[in-house]
């Protein structure tokens, strides 16, 4: 079983604690030196004498620039996903298109705030390294697996419209991809909304991937959030989350 945080400190060594926290101070150190000089020039010997420490000291805690770089894309991946959950959890489970509005909205916020982050995320890969699969898969999926739980949610509550313009028939070869994340997953979803929520998905990130890293250019839209909200509006459209329909006194009716 086990326990919770506050009781395993307690079991906790003086010395694993000493420890724990090092590892913590050179991961906050990492993302200073991470926003001010971007990945490819993070360096465990700058990091090592802003601890106060030679850099031989260092080498006992993170081995090698790699390893800081995983311990780095951890923490960045953790900090987006407990926010992403936060945001999504403050919604009733059966606000699919609030629930999708908001984990859109945290994945911006926390971009915008955190670009040095987001970029050794979702931005071109640093050269020479390779983020380990077994550490950094599960924490690298929270988000994706959070978006397709909602339209999956959304799907088995019937809440998720079938009748999506343009009709689009899904290629054989995509069909044996969706049918096996649809098995690996549990999803209900059929292939062609499980296809239109990987659009979603790239859609997304794209938008936000545009505005972090300026290819909108200073002068092409000032009303970025509108511009944000407009999109999460029609990707709503396009995986079948319709707006609900609104009849006013007068009679005319929205949606």
């Amino acid at each position: 079983m086990d326990l919770p945080p506050a009781a395993a400190a307690k079991q906790s060594t003086p010395r694993e604690r000493a420890r724990a926290q090092t590892v913590a101070d050179i991961i906050r150190l990492g993302r200073r030196h991470l926003a001010l000089h971007g990945a490819a020039g993070l360096s465990l010997r700058a990091v090592a004498r802003d601890l106060g420490v030679v850099s031989s000291a260092v080498y006992r805690y993170v081995e090698s620039r790699d390893e800081l770089l995983t311990l780095l894309l951890i923490d960045a991946y953790g900090e987006l996903g407990d926010e992403v959950a936060a945001a999504v959890d403050a919604l009733p489970e059966g606000d699919y298109r609030g629930r999708f509005l908001a984990l859109g909205r945290a994945v911006r916020q926390w971009a915008l705030r955190e670009p040095a982050s987001y970029a050794l995320l979702f931005g071109s890969p640093v050269p020479g390294y390779q983020a380990p699969a077994e550490r950094t898969t599960e924490p690298g999926t929270r988000v994706i697996y959070r978006m397709v739980g909602i339209f999956d949610a959304a799907h088995r509550a019937g809440a998720l419209s079938a009748k999506v313009a343009p009709a689009v028939v899904v290629p054989p070869a995509l069909a044996i991809d969706l049918a096996s994340i649809r098995a690996e997953l549990g999803l209900a979803v059929p292939e062609p909304a499980l296809a239109r929520g990987v659009l979603v998905w790239t859609s997304v990130f794209g938008a936000i991937s545009f505005e972090v890293f300026g290819q909108y250019g200073a002068d092409t839209f000032a009303a970025r959030d509108e511009l944000f909200e407009h999109h999460l509006e029609v990707l709503l459209g396009i995986v079948g989350l319709q707006a609900p329909k609104v009849e006013y006194l007068d009679g005319s009716r929205t949606g």
